[in-house]
């Protein structure tokens, strides 16, 4: 199983991304995916989740300026990142709670990680 996450870059603050997360290879079926960020010197934090129904939870740093969703069909999550402030700067880290297959209990697969910078 894989995760490539893609999206990040640098923007002036006030600014909009839009990060992307494909889970590929052999899997059964995937619960929650989500995004946490690790900033330099920080721990890393948890941005957002989504569950296979749909039901989202974000960071409070973050409410009414991120939204995540997800394409089942394409095992893909996104974040849309709008009015991003310096705060923001970090590396973004998607996850997939998922199982390879049916017998398999779930587990959590993570990308390698895009750098997001917020900077005038």
């Amino acid at each position: 199983v894989q995760l490539q996450a893609s999206g990040g870059g640098l923007v002036q603050p006030g600014g909009s991304l839009r990060l992307s997360c494909a889970a590929s290879g052999s899997i059964f079926s995937i619960n929650a995916m989500g995004w946490y960020r690790q900033a330099p010197g920080k721990q890393r934090e948890l941005v957002a989740t989504i569950t296979s129904g749909g039901s989202t939870n974000y960071a409070d740093s973050v409410k009414g300026r991120f939204t995540i969703s997800r394409d089942n069909a394409k095992n893909t999550v996104y974040l849309q990142m709008n009015s991003l402030k310096p705060e923001d700067t970090a590396v973004y880290y998607c996850f997939a709670n998922l199982r390879k297959y049916v017998s398999d209990s779930y587990s959590n697969y993570w990308g390698q990680g895009t750098q997001v910078t917020v900077s005038s």
